[in-house]
């Protein structure tokens, strides 16, 4: 794989050199992701209610996220390695479904065990649609702008977060927990417009009509952990863990440490108030994922992913040792924009190290398999929230994100790098 830069006449808007194709499979990615963030986030504004509904402990619905993210990570490694064969647009659709159905049996569950087992199938969904929808921006938009498609792309979860807190505002206190989870069935119709506009990317297509004994994508996955590729594979799922394990720990709790009360180390805002607190982190959120892709176009992945990570290594620490009402509101854009910003860095950069017979395998893998390491993350947060209160409890993240820029630059810089 070879580095290269490719210029475009002066004057002419980026924008205007991306095929109609190009921005079908960018909406694709984006959309897919939105209403994935938004099944995925409806627990969190459902957690207190559903503790105090069946007197569960708060290290008891931390576990509950954390059996969603870890069956999360088996669902990216399992769909990279589909998308590999099947490709991209296929695996996208089946992902969409699976965690729009589950939502919707989420809302029938009548204890921690239903609840839990639907959730877990939500999260085989959650990751293999990420999986998917990286693959299909990265190998369908040229490497100049391929780091602003992923921010965009990945710009969905904001979105995605917004629409579960506006549900959390006005369904969860008309209706209840259940009719939320029932909201979460309707992403499943979005997989028709997938069906009928999207393209495979042509470097795939390319791959799979080679002669067979030219292609090695059946082999993509175990080639992951080949002598030339096992490096890559390890610091990417390194990086990948210390950073989910930050924005789980964080973001899962959001909801209730803005609601809890004071005196068990809350902000004391009420469920009511809470909601409507992390639209404008999620607003910061989108921005952040936006901007960082435009960034890191310009700057490189690395410096762009650390200096995210270390300002949200300070933010977190602050804010989580903070009750002051205003200081929260100030605080919260920003640590939506870089708490949440850098995450636009992974599609494009994991891509950007794999070749394509092994890179639905190695995006998979590395983001998945990080992401298993930090399923403890909500339940260890809940954990510590006992002792040292849920604002407390939070501070101990900015280890994580720290340990997380530190690790970023134990690989390459892959900035305009040309997919092989």
């Amino acid at each position: 794989m070879s580095e290269v830069v490719l210029a475009r006449p002066a004057g002419t808007p980026w924008y205007r050199e991306i095929r109609r194709e190009q921005w079908f499979a960018l909406i694709a990615g984006q959309l897919g992701w939105a209403l994935d963030a938004f099944d995925v986030m409806l627990y969190s504004f459902c957690l207190t209610t559903i503790m105090k509904e069946w007197g569960s402990s708060p290290a008891a619905a931390g576990f509950m996220v954390s059996v969603t993210l870890f069956a999360s990570s088996f669902g990216g490694i399992l769909f990279g390695a589909v998308a590999d064969r099947i490709g991209r647009k296929r695996a996208l659709m089946i992902t969409v479904l699976l965690f729009s159905v589950c939502s919707g049996l989420a809302g029938l569950a009548r204890n921690l065990t239903q609840l839990a087992l639907a959730r877990t199938v939500l999260g085989l969904g959650m990751g293999g649609e990420w999986a998917s929808g990286a693959l299909l921006v990265s190998e369908t938009w040229p490497p100049e702008h391929r780091g602003k498609a992923v921010g965009i792309m990945q710009s969905g979860w904001a979105i995605g977060y917004i629409l579960a807190a506006a549900a959390g505002a006005t369904i969860l206190p008309a209706f209840g927990w259940r009719a939320m989870f029932f909201v979460g069935i309707a992403p499943a119709l979005f997989t028709l417009w997938i069906r009928s506009r999207v393209e495979e990317p042509a470097i795939w297509v390319a791959a799979r009509q080679a002669p067979r004994e030219a292609r090695r994508s059946d082999f993509g996955f175990f080639q992951i952990f080949g002598p030339s590729l096992r490096r890559y594979t390890l610091l990417s799922t390194l990086t990948s863990a210390f950073v989910m394990f930050a924005y789980w720990g964080l973001f899962t709790w959001m909801p209730g440490f803005l609601a809890m009360p004071v005196a068990k180390g809350g902000a004391g805002l009420g469920i009511a108030k809470a909601p409507i607190w992390i639209i404008p982190m999620m607003i910061g959120a989108f921005l952040g994922y936006v901007s960082f892709g435009f960034i890191a176009d310009k700057l490189g992945r690395r410096p762009t992913f650390a200096a995210f990570l270390l300002i949200s290594a300070g933010l977190v620490w602050i804010f989580g040792g903070t009750r002051d009402v205003t200081t929260l509101m100030l605080l919260g854009p920003l640590v939506g924009f870089f708490g949440s910003g850098y995450f636009s860095a992974f599609g494009a950069f994991i891509s950007e190290l794999f070749p394509t017979h092994a890179r639905g395998a190695g995006v998979g893998f590395c983001y998945n398999a990080g992401r298993m390491l930090s399923a403890l993350a909500p339940t260890v947060v809940g954990a510590l929230s006992t002792r040292y209160g849920l604002g407390g409890a939070l501070t101990f993240l900015a280890v994580a994100f720290a340990g997380g820029a530190a690790s970023i630059y134990l690989l390459p810089e892959t900035r305009g790098r040309k997919l092989a």
